[in-house]
């Protein structure tokens, strides 16, 4: 399949094991995926392990999702100059690499159509030419981590084979191999490219078994998929000020979340004057600079913040994009540097019982 990909003119990522954490890096041959890793996951914590499986995705998904490879952490969009008395503006050159993502997980291909519906609803060029050169090549999740709540979003493991669409091709890790399924028509064409066998009847029942075991696993769960009224009915929640005081405001959470888009726009000017680029970065609804708007900070204080982002997460997303914006990865809740899980302060501040 690799080579199939590289023929293509595809640079392909994968899972693979840096600095004691699972993240995509360039893959060239398997040897390079987590074969025998696993990893335990609690909130604040997170640890990669020996365990001796033949398997190479019998984990749960670490820090980055597609996120970084669509929406760039920083990039130029622009570059002003001057020019015989005149300044002229050249638009930055639109990414047009192809990639193919191997491993990518259910909750992450929702993530994707929701960073789909904002982006390509803007017609933004950078993400849009990154997204139709994408291949993903998706591996259906059989070891959640305990912080993993993507079955009480609809957006997981389920009753189903696996991930459902959004794919080009889908695998089910078995000890003995793959069950492989496309999900497009240029990952049909790779399939057949390598001729092979059919999968019988006890592979297939194995795969979605072990799939439907993985959603029976999950313990955590947001109250509902549809928190909107219960959230802004409470907005002056005495919990609201209880998580602000052990919340860091470092943005953490932003980072590792699948489908946070917020940014900023900075010029950065040539030591001469004689240039300026004009940069898009990655920002965060946690820090002070992000709500400034002229001369006044609308959220000073930790409290107002994680507001903001939880009842834009959970509520106001579904005005927008018909949807909540959690897929339940559970990354904000393992990556907290104080253990904060959404679920419970969800829970805490809507109660419940909710519309599905």
């Amino acid at each position: 399949m690799l080579d199939g990909l590289a023929r293509r003119g595809f640079r392909c990522v994968g899972p693979q094991l840096r600095d004691g954490t699972i993240v995509y890096d360039d893959l060239t041959t398997i040897a390079q995926l987590p074969v025998g890793i696993s990893d335990d996951q609690a909130p604040g914590t997170y640890v990669a392990r020996k365990v001796g499986s033949p398997r190479c995705f019998a984990w749960a998904n670490g820090p980055q999702a597609l996120k970084p490879f669509l929406f760039a952490p920083q990039e130029p969009l622009w570059r002003a100059e001057r020019r015989d008395g005149h300044i002229a503006f050249t638009l930055a050159t639109t990414p047009g690499k192809p990639l193919a993502c191997i491993g990518v997980r259910a909750c992450d291909l929702a993530a994707l159509a929701l960073q789909d519906a904002h982006f390509l609803q803007l017609d933004d060029p950078y993400y849009a030419a990154r997204r139709e050169n994408l291949f993903i090549v998706a591996v259906d999740c059989t070891h959640p981590a305990p912080t993993c709540f993507c079955a009480s979003t609809g957006d997981g493991p389920a009753t189903q084979p696996g991930c459902e669409h959004g794919y080009d091709i889908a695998l089910n890790e078995l000890d003995a191999g793959y069950v492989a399924r496309s999900g497009s028509t240029r990952g049909a064409e790779l399939l057949a490219e390598l001729e092979l066998a059919a999968a019988n009847a006890s592979q297939i029942e194995q795969a979605q078994r072990e799939v439907r075991r993985a959603a029976e696993q999950q313990t955590r769960a947001l109250p509902g998929r549809n928190l909107r009224d219960a959230l802004f009915a409470n907005l002056d929640h005495a919990r609201w000020q209880d998580v602000a005081q052990r919340c860091l405001s470092c943005g953490n959470c932003t980072l590792v979340c699948p489908t946070c888009f917020c940014h900023r726009q900075d010029e950065q000017p040539t030591l001469d004057g004689g240039a300026s680029e004009h940069v898009r970065t990655w920002d965060s609804c946690f820090t002070e600079g992000h709500s400034h708007l002229h001369g006044h900070t609308v959220r000073p204080d930790t409290r107002l913040r994680y507001r903001q982002w939880l009842t834009h997460k959970l509520g106001s997303w579904h005005d927008q994009y018909g949807r909540s914006g959690c897929v339940g990865c559970g990354r904000c809740i393992t990556w907290c540097p104080v253990g904060i899980d959404i679920t419970e302060k969800a829970t805490q501040i809507c109660g419940s019982d909710h519309d599905e």
